[in-house]
């Protein structure tokens, strides 16, 4: 077995290995608005829920050379609003063509043909296209430092409305199948779901 210590890899290396190791990851496909009413849209995979109650999810956004924060985590910030998405695989291209390195007065979900809906408790519309959206508000933001440097801003958003597609609904559970969410794999490698293993939990440990 292969025993690394990360002090002696570069930040890339790290990444390759981490982003290897943890897989498969779900994917958020975040909508947030600009101050000058552009509507972004960006996945990231360094996501997932944190609690069910409050119901939260955790969102890290990567900076730009270590310094310049990304559009999303701008818009984060300054309206303390954004929707997060679960994308299924019919839209695993139109979702990498948003990851593109757009000026902040593009629209990617205009420039990718996705469609804009409002949204019900906040001003920050979302994807009309996804199966799952989730509007959320900002309950904490977290600059993760290190050296007195900050490579990262990792978000930790409060869901206050859930919107479903009747067809992935059934008495309060999504079927995962119907879904057929996206996953993240390391590099340019996704993955989707295969067989659906069933397996209880043990009533009492031995």
């Amino acid at each position: 077995m292969k025993s690394i210590n990360p002090i002696d890899l570069s930040p890339k290396d790290n990444y390759k290995l981490l982003s290897g190791s943890v897989i498969p990851r779900p994917i958020a496909f975040v909508t947030s608005l600009n101050e000058k009413g552009v509507l972004n849209a960006a996945p990231f995979s360094f996501f997932n829920m944190v609690a069910g109650t409050p119901p939260l999810i955790v969102l890290s956004v990567g900076r730009i050379k270590g310094e310049i924060k990304k559009h999303t985590a701008q818009n984060i910030l300054e309206k303390g609003e954004f929707v997060v998405h679960i994308l299924d695989m019919d839209l695993l291209e139109t979702m990498n063509q948003t990851s593109a390195p757009y000026s902040d007065s593009v629209s990617e979900v205009e420039r990718v043909g996705l469609s804009p809906i409002d949204s019900t408790e906040i001003d920050v519309p979302g994807v009309k296209e996804a199966k799952v959206r989730l509007e959320c508000k900002l309950f904490q933001h977290i600059p993760l430092e290190e050296n007195q440097e900050c490579n990262n801003d990792l978000f930790i958003g409060k869901v206050i409305k859930y919107h479903i597609d009747d067809a992935i609904y059934d008495n309060g559970r999504i079927l995962a199948e119907q879904l057929n969410p996206i996953a993240r794999l390391a590099g340019p490698n996704y993955a989707q779901l295969s067989e659906n293993i069933f397996l209880e939990r043990p009533s009492k440990g031995e």
